[in-house]
């Protein structure tokens, strides 16, 4: 029987069949039983595209570490598993749980996260975040649920160390006079990024004049875009999802909305779709984001760099990308550091066991392949990974787009300040 036992058979993707093509773990005959976790990604439907590619990567560390033995002599057998709508998180994992998974990792979207970490915890199973930062994940639900990315926090507070400390002098500001907008799509995702860029830009100095929400589903820009105006920023926030991040950009352009610097943020902004669908019209924003394959490799240890060369090597055979997307990025490294760091130090492989395991993990920044480390916080945000990787990337050409910032990350300089106007 191969590792890799697909439960989503409607879909086989271009990873799955490079893997079946390499003779990885056989686990017939006398072998040890195979290490059942389950994969849970919305696999069909708009996010189909992005979760896939984090899919990919849980399956390409997956390969890497059952070509090593597995774990703790177990090869590891994905339980793959379509999502697609809240409603379906419990039952997805009461049918992974009847399968014998212990642990359930997923699920690309914050939408569709915590609703599956709530029903995994609830049975008694470790979650392991592959890529969602919605801060509520963590910290609220159970000592099982853990998450190795950055968080929302992580990614609103760096936009306005950004904009207080780069784009402000750049536009001949002292921070204390820098007017900042910040505006979000209203679910636990943009509220996250929203509140802590709210609170960062107060701490650092900055004038906050608009802290405003917006339905991602029934916007209005007019009304929005007239509360921009009314601000007057200097610097605009914003947090929202592809569709709403390309027409908040639109409606800006269509109404002459002019301000220095934009910075948007991992669900839109920074995704190849935002720079596709705007072409010219994208350059020059900013996105506080994940690292993806074409970081500064300097921010890697040597650990770091050997792991992130065996992804980059098997995403290459698998797909034919040079280098590996943002969502296949955190999800390899996500996987890699439960597979590689974690389950190998466990006294069992018992939820309790995982979970103690994950706790006890110290790793500096630069090992894990995204060059984060990884070290999970205790007390009221306990299980987010206090050595998560962030990045803030500038899109610069037509779709292309470079790391700006922080130095150790940065493939490129800060350009185009103040924005441009169409």
């Amino acid at each position: 029987m191969s590792p890799f036992r697909r439960a989503a058979r409607f879909w086989t993707p271009p990873v799955v069949l490079a893997l079946l093509s390499v003779g990885v773990l056989s686990c017939g005959g006398g072998s040890p039983p195979p290490l059942r976790i389950g994969a849970v990604f919305p696999l069909s439907g708009a996010q189909a595209p992005l979760g896939r590619q984090e899919l990919e990567g849980v399956e390409l560390a997956a390969q890497l570490a059952n070509r090593a033995g597995g774990v703790q002599g177990r090869p590891i057998d994905l339980e793959v598993k379509n999502l697609t709508n809240q409603s379906q998180a419990g039952s997805t994992v009461a049918a992974l749980r009847a399968t014998g998974a212990s642990i359930v990792m997923g699920a690309y979207s914050s939408l569709l996260s915590i609703p599956v970490a709530t029903a995994a915890a609830q049975a008694g199973l470790v979650y392991w975040e592959t890529g969602a930062v919605a801060d509520h994940l963590t910290g609220h639900v159970s000592p099982l649920v853990f998450r190795v990315g950055a968080s929302g926090t992580n990614l609103g507070t760096n936009s306005a160390n950004f904009a207080a400390s780069v784009l402000a002098p750049r536009l001949g500001l002292p921070a204390e006079r820098t007017r900042v907008s910040v505006v979000f799509e209203n679910d636990a995702y943009g509220q996250s990024v929203a509140g802590a860029a709210v609170r960062t830009a107060r701490t650092d100095g900055m004038q906050l004049v608009l802290d405003r929400a917006y339905d991602a589903y029934q916007p209005d820009w007019g009304q929005v875009m007239s509360a921009v105006v009314a601000s007057r920023p200097d610097i605009l926030i914003i947090a929202s999802y592809i569709p709403d991040g390309v027409a908040f950009r639109r409606a800006m352009l269509a109404d002459h909305v002019r301000v220095g610097a934009m910075i948007g943020s991992t669900m839109a902004e920074c995704g190849p779709s935002f720079g596709n669908e705007l072409g010219p019209q994208a350059v020059g924003v900013f996105a506080s984001d994940r690292p993806e394959g074409d970081f500064n490799p300097s921010a890697l240890d040597p650990a770091g760099k050997r792991d992130y060369a065996a992804l980059a090597k098997a995403w290459k055979q698998a797909t034919g990308q040079a280098s590996p997307t943002e969502e296949a990025l955190s999800g390899f490294s996500a996987a890699w550091a439960l597979f590689h760091d974690v389950l190998p130090h466990a006294t069992s492989l018992t939820p309790t066991a995982v979970a103690a395991a994950a706790g006890a993990v110290d790793l500096p920044l630069g090992e894990l392949p995204n060059g984060a480390g990884l070290r999970f916080a205790t007390g009221p945000n306990q299980g987010q990974n206090l050595a998560a990787a962030a990045v803030i990337w500038q899109w610069q050409a037509t779709r292309h787009s470079v790391v700006v910032w922080p130095a150790v990350y940065a493939t490129g300089g800060v350009r185009l300040v103040p924005l441009p106007a169409s």
